[in-house]
């Protein structure tokens, strides 16, 4: 029935102020004020209608997407919106483009790496997309070694340019995003080469099209690398090849702020540290983790909705089946979840903090905390991407049978959101460059104390000899023995591996043999800083009645689970018993009891209109099986009952003709 709120029981339980969760959620009223706006303004509009997307071919749903694209950009200037709020409709129009790459890779590479007379020439053209621009690194055979990109930027003294080539087939620039059809500029990274010798890897802005016709210039082949997991997601996308036939382009076309090369030819460090780069790696990898946490609150939300709903077993005197949402196996997988998205979300508020820190540091050639803020943002990206990506698959089987439909909103959720495991830097390589920080800060003990997120390990000593104190299931429920026993065992696993590596004759060899072990210490490490960060959050004032108290309940989960999970570790580190183990597992069941009757309030708590979501298990008043029905009939196969190709192929087999029939 329309307009009954079939989840308003769910709802009338909720403990705490919903409206208060939802600024919580947010990061601040102001902040919540901006994003609702955004989505109540993208949900409203029917330009950005999006449930006929699926049924598009390739080329109607690319079109579709530029008009969408074009819409969002005519709106940002009509309305003066600003950057922030832009951020926000793009977020909310919830379809991949060429804008993303533009405004978070191409415009933020020419404000970092541009000298200031160069941005005084391109920012404006950029910031009004007179120019259209996408970020060209990756290529056919290389993505994390940057260092093994193979295109060439070689330096003509003659004609003062660079020549920018592709010298074989794996050198073609593969994956960019907007570069295909749309991108008229792309900053290209590429080997340095005067005179024979190599000055390192570089990014040059190379114009890709006309600005008269937009065809590609001469000596550049474009085109789409192809269809990508999914059947909308990123297929809006046209992630584009490249490759350059002794391209030119003038000197000044190098991105110049940190070195440069004079008329001369000669290659010149300027006074600015390399290091000012990673500021903006910092940022986009906040991003990353922030994106992290909406994605999986998505799936969370369509998860718990539907769980409450749907009904199954227990039917007791002929009375109602038992809600899905109260079988403690439902439980066990689902709530864990709905604490990571909280969890990630205060992750990547902090290193939000963390950024705006680290930027004011290098302004002053500070550069003391940019080792931890590169160990800590590579592993929180490779931690969050991947759970996410794990929880939203996880949220399609929680649904059962109907999660497999489109119309869940769950399978083209994963295929938008799983490509985040690999772009930015693939997540295995991620944690081995945050193993990289930990032998290091663990061999440097003795000189150097360690600060930040890596505090704990100055104090490895007591960490490896104390045990856990906890002796009943509610001490589980004490945020210092949390923090101790995830410290502990990331000490302890961080230690281990040094101690191991110091037998291999180099230490290259042993990093090779022991990688895998270096992997799980940096997890443990990386868990350490989301559960303290977690805690931390709750020491601050958090308004609102009983919004802190839920959130609490939450923190615990989060922790508990993962101590469940990693189980083997703790043990095997020594710093837990089995009977502790086994008492925190306790305290979960007890945990999950407290959540059960916030579940529905909590995802409510995110906000996510019914046009976000996308999902006709997800919606918002959980009239579910009508929206089911209805969407399946307006699938284009149910557009007649005797579709194309019956008479043909499917007669002849019945009437026993198929010989005589012309196939």
């Amino acid at each position: 029935m329309e307009g009954v709120d079939y989840l308003g029981d769910e709802r009338n339980k909720a403990q705490f102020d919903v409206e208060a969760m939802k600024v919580a959620w947010a990061g601040s009223p102001e902040a919540f004020e901006g994003c609702d706006r955004m989505a109540k303004l993208v949900a409203n509009d029917p330009v950005f209608e999006k449930f006929s997307k699926p049924m598009l071919g390739r080329k109607e749903l690319f079109k579709n997407t530029l008009r969408k694209a074009s819409h969002a950009w005519k709106l940002f200037n009509d309305l003066h919106l600003t950057e922030e709020e832009a951020k926000w409709l793009r977020h909310y129009i919830d379809e991949p483009n060429y804008t993303d790459l533009h405004w978070e890779m191409f415009v933020p590479a020419l404000e970092g790496q541009c000298t200031e007379e160069q941005k005084k020439k391109w920012l404006p053209l950029a910031k009004t997309m007179q120019i259209i621009g996408t970020y060209a690194q990756t290529e056919l055979g290389h993505g994390s070694n940057v260092q093994g990109l193979e295109t060439t930027a070689t330096f003509d003294h003659q004609t003062d340019e660079f020549v920018i080539h592709s010298p074989t087939l794996t050198s073609s620039k593969w994956w960019p995003g907007g570069l295909a059809k749309v991108a008229t500029h792309a900053i290209v990274y590429a080997r340095l080469i005067i005179d024979g010798h190599f000055h390192g890897v570089h990014g040059f802005i190379v114009q890709i099209r006309s600005l008269e016709d937009h065809s590609p210039l001469p000596g550049i082949t474009v085109g789409d690398i192809g269809m990508k997991f999914g059947h909308g997601t990123y297929n809006t996308m046209d992630n584009g090849v490249a490759k350059f036939d002794r391209v030119r382009i003038p000197r000044d076309q190098m991105l110049m702020r940190v070195s440069q090369v004079t008329k001369e030819g000669k290659y010149v460090k300027s006074n600015v540290p390399r290091q000012v780069g990673y500021a903006t790696m910092v940022s986009v990898r906040q991003t990353i983790v922030a994106d992290a946490s909406k994605a999986l609150s998505r799936a969370v939300c369509i998860a718990t909705r539907y769980s409450a709903i749907r009904r199954q077993f227990g039917s007791r005197n002929g009375g109602p089946e038992t809600q899905v949402i109260d079988y403690k196996t439902q439980q066990n997988r689902l709530f864990p979840l709905l604490a990571s998205a909280f969890a990630f979300r205060f992750a990547s508020d902090w290193l939000k903090s963390l950024y705006t820190d680290l930027k004011q540091r290098l302004q002053v050639n500070d550069f003391s905390t940019l080792p931890e803020a590169h160990a800590c943002t590579a592993g929180l990206k490779s931690l969050t991407t991947a759970a996410t990506a794990e929880g939203i698959e996880e949220c399609r089987k929680l649904c059962g049978g109907h999660g497999y439909l489109i119309s869940s909103g769950l399978p083209e959720l994963f295929a938008f959101y799983v490509p985040a495991c690999t772009y930015e830097g693939e997540n295995v390589v991620m944690l081995l460059q945050v193993a990289r920080f930990l032998v290091k800060t663990v061999s440097d003990l003795g000189n150097k104390q360690p600060v930040g997120t890596a505090a704990y390990l100055g104090r490895v000593a007591p960490l490896t000899q104390k045990n856990c104190v906890v002796q009943t299931a509610e001490d589980w429920l004490n945020p210092g023995a949390i923090v101790e026993a995830f410290e502990a065992r990331a000490a302890r696993m961080a230690a281990g591996c040094c101690q191991r590596l110091a037998e291999y004759k180099s230490p290259e060899e042993g990093f090779a043999e022991l990688s895998a072990d270096l992997v799980e210490a940096s997890l443990a490490h990386c868990q350490v800083i989301v559960v303290s960060t977690f805690i931390r959050r709750l020491q601050q004032d958090i308004p609102g009645k009983g919004v802190k108290q839920a959130l609490e309940v939450l923190c615990y989960v989060y922790a508990l689970f993962h101590l469940h999970k990693h189980q083997g570790d703790f043990l095997a580190t020594g710093y837990l018993t089995p009977k502790q183990a086994s008492l925190a597992n306790d305290q979960l069941r007890t945990l999950y009891s407290k959540v059960r009757p916030n579940a529905i309030a909590l995802v409510d708590s995110f906000n996510h209109t019914d046009h976000y979501l996308s999902s006709v298990l997800g919606c918002y008043d959980g009239n579910v099986y009508p929206k089911l029905y209805e969407a399946a009939m307006k699938d284009p196969l149910n557009d007649s009952d005797i579709p194309d190709g019956i008479r043909q192929y499917v007669q002849p087999i019945l009437k026993q003709k198929l010989h005589s029939a012309k196939l």
